[in-house]
């Protein structure tokens, strides 16, 4: 397998009807190597406490599927006595029932994050606003118009910093995958679907080209940021 062009015709498992004990597997799963490889920790560092060190701020996490990340996010802030309030939305009724087993239903079990089942499109059309938008894994999920439509409701919806967290799709990213995840197979999707995730996502000048306004930005270990802030003049 080359890797050479995108396959986005490739349907995920979990973005189907699936089995529900499974689909919950592959959350938890995926909240492990999102610790490892998705970066939101330096995120976190570099770029949202600077801003947090300012004042309070509102920050929506899109498409929070098993709920790691804005949960991350929030206790970030907290151990470090910053005021960070988190609204974390998802279409995918599963994922809300998920969240619910994990954690509790509208904030969170310590009442750090609102989880929501919610398209941005909704937020947009309610007037919502929020300092920060962010996601993660989500961009290499949508076809095109989908993936504009999340782009015009992000710029709308975020105020100040915008950063959306994927792979960069790469021969090395799917072979440590498809080594790292074997254990994930016996009982999840997490295996499967990391690979086609890879296969369905972007190189790093792919994103540019269809994107423009946008900063594209490489991270550590094969991630890609789409990033709009309010210094970059890309707005």
């Amino acid at each position: 397998m080359t890797l050479a062009a995108r396959e986005p015709a490739l349907a995920e498992i979990m973005d189907g009807p699936c089995d529900e004990v499974r689909l919950f597997a592959t959350y938890r799963h995926f909240a492990l190597a999102n610790r490892v490889v998705s970066g939101w920790r330096r995120i976190y560092t570099t770029r949202l406490r600077p801003l947090l060190a300012a004042g309070p701020m509102r920050l929506l996490d899109i498409g929070f599927g098993g709920g790691d990340i804005p949960r991350a996010l929030a206790n970030w802030a907290d151990a470090d006595g910053l005021d960070l309030d988190v609204t974390a939305i998802d279409p995918d009724e599963r994922a809300l029932r998920f969240v619910r087993s994990s954690g509790g239903a509208g904030r969170d079990g310590e009442g750090r994050v609102r989880f929501r089942a919610a398209t941005s499109r909704e937020l947009v059309a309610a007037g919502e606003r929020f300092d920060v938008v962010v996601s993660n894994h989500v961009l290499h999920h949508l076809g095109d118009a989908e993936r504009a439509e999340l782009l015009a409701d992000s710029a709308t919806l975020g105020t100040r910093l915008i950063v959306h967290d994927d792979i960069e799709r790469s021969r090395l990213a799917y072979a440590a995958w498809a080594v790292g995840a074997l254990p994930f197979a016996v009982d999840s999707f997490a295996l499967v679907d990391g690979l086609r995730s890879i296969r369905r996502s972007y190189t790093a000048r792919e994103l540019a080209a269809i994107e423009p306004g946008w900063r594209v930005e490489r991270m550590f270990p094969w991630r890609l940021l789409l990033v709009r802030d309010e210094w970059s003049g890309a707005r």
